[in-house]
């Protein structure tokens, strides 16, 4: 479906190299050589008109005396134009010699950081932990050689609610992170409340993503987010229940936007049935640049044609398929992933713990 004007599309489409614009030079040049000939005039004037009031006399001199002066330009207002913008085909551009540079997949940081509306400014050394977690929970899932792919992952735990976007160009290089967002996860204490289950998820298309239709339920709630929000559907899985007597059973597990009005401000917490709550921005960011759509890319380059996918989506040679879900286990929250505040809670409206 194509949506030109569509909700929750990106601010900026492409990575803008910022710059400003100089305004032509303002040259008084011509003004300042016909006050100083004016200037020479004068005392031959004066002599003519010796006869006019020294009042006029003092007027006429103050007039010259002040038309002499420089004139004061004042500053143009900076004006914010990108002078060269590079979409996501220039960056995936092969060189002389036919080779796509990888290290370009980390041009998205800065477009992250432009679209993106909720973020979090993880500090160095934590985003080396994350991707040490990350290489271990891979390692166990058999895929400790994957490279060359955006990968996504979640820190389930309580006190964290975040989410990370990693890349490495190959199996020896550290993962390194292209952005952070609050989400959140399963709370568990309430009938059909999984929590949110641990491991590496594929996205394929053998669950088809759909979109939402900004629908809201009973209880005004928009469950997926505003219309046209994508919800990346990882399947089934086997979630611990989080009510009665707990115990393991089948959850349909997505990772999808929320309701704009209510319940986005509350991501940094567990409040969801099981599946991954995450900002409208990082869900039009993960949707238009394809940071999932590995085997989506596959399926329509084998000629099929799927409606899900936006006619105007800039998809990177270094799309993904893999949510890897951890929890730190952390007893305290850091600085960096804050709570949702006081006010933030007291506009949540009654029922809203029933959506997904």
């Amino acid at each position: 479906m194509n949506h030109t004007n569509r909700p929750g599309q990106p601010v900026m489409d492409r990575l803008f190299f910022a710059s400003v614009n100089r305004p032509p030079d303002v040259s008084c040049m011509s003004y300042r050589l016909s006050v100083r000939g004016i200037a020479r005039a004068l005392p031959s004037l004066r002599r003519w008109a010796r006869a006019l009031s020294a009042a006029l006399c003092m007027a006429s001199c103050g007039a010259a005396m002040a038309a002499s002066a420089p004139v004061a330009v004042s500053a143009p207002k900076p004006v914010n134009r990108p002078v060269a913008a590079v979409n996501a085909s220039a960056v995936a551009a092969p060189d002389a010699a036919g080779v796509v540079d990888p290290r370009r997949a980390f041009m998205l940081r800065e477009v992250f950081a432009q679209n993106v509306t909720r973020t979090l400014n993880v500090p160095a050394a934590e985003q080396r932990a994350y991707a040490n977690r990350l290489q271990a929970v891979l390692g166990a899932h058999m895929l400790g050689d994957l490279s060359g792919e955006y990968v996504v992952l979640v820190d389930r735990n309580a006190n964290v609610q975040a989410l990370f976007i990693y890349f490495r160009a190959a199996p020896a290089d550290a993962w390194q992170m292209i952005g952070a967002s609050p989400v959140s996860t399963g709370l568990p204490g309430e009938y059909d409340h999984f929590i949110t289950p641990l491991g590496v998820f594929e996205h394929t298309p053998a669950n088809m993503d759909f979109r939402s239709e900004g629908t809201q339920n009973e209880n005004h709630i928009r469950g997926y987010g505003k219309r046209d929000m994508r919800i990346f559907d990882l399947g089934w899985a086997q979630g611990e229940r989080g009510w009665g007597k707990g115990g393991v059973s089948q959850m349909r597990f997505q990772m999808h936007a929320t309701d704009p009005d209510h319940l986005e401000s509350l991501l940094g917490m567990r409040h969801s049935k099981g599946c991954v709550r995450i900002p409208a921005s990082l869900n039009s960011f993960i949707d238009h640049y394809g940071i999932l759509d590995a085997e989506y890319v596959a399926l329509v380059e084998s000629g099929k044609s799927l409606w899900v996918l936006k006619s105007d989506r800039q998809v990177t040679p270094w799309a993904g398929r893999y949510i890897a879900v951890v929890d730190s286990a952390r007893k305290s929250r850091p600085a960096w992933a804050p709570a949702p505040g006081s006010k933030a809670r007291a506009k949540l409206p009654a029922g809203a713990d029933t959506a997904d």
